[in-house]
């Protein structure tokens, strides 16, 4: 259902000709670099974080990880990750497949600048065996981002 309503979302940008569906698990960087065939840096990978003002999606590299106070200093409280239990309540989306693509209402979605160095990237599709290549520019169009943010830090040292 959450595929569904991610891929009637991206129909509207005119972006559902580009949604794939794997016949293995992408739930994971490492599983969705391996069906897509790039390298885990250009997985568009969605974290959800809980906040006093609702929920609150960002979207990077998957080579990338929150920074506790550069999120503070966005966001102004500190980075609190969505339980497993409650992921797909608070963003319409199963855990392995959230997007930024029709997620439910009220929920905020942020783009981390780390994903700008690629022409295109792939994030979820609603689904924890989907992806969807776009380039930066229709990822933001296409998401309802508020802004692009500079949130993350590599994950390797």
């Amino acid at each position: 259902m959450s595929f569904n309503k991610a891929l009637s979302h991206l129909k509207k940008f005119n972006l559902d000709d580009r949604v794939k569906v794997f016949d293995v698990s992408s739930a994971t960087v490492e599983l969705a670099a391996e069906a897509v065939g790039v390298e885990p840096a250009r997985i568009a990978k969605t974290l959800s974080f809980d906040a006093p003002y609702g929920c609150i999606l960002i979207v990077t590299a998957g080579d990338m990880k929150v920074n506790g106070a550069k999120f503070k200093a966005e966001f102004g409280v500190k980075p609190r990750m969505l339980t497993l239990d409650s992921v797909e309540e608070n963003t319409g989306h199963q855990a392995g497949g959230v997007c930024p693509f029709g997620a439910k209402d009220g929920v905020s979605v942020y783009l981390d600048v780390s994903m700008q160095r690629f022409d295109t990237v792939y994030p979820a599709c609603g689904s924890a065996n989907s992806s969807v290549r776009l380039s930066c520019e229709e990822l933001y169009e296409s998401s309802g981002a508020k802004k692009w943010v500079d949130v993350c830090v590599s994950i390797i040292s």
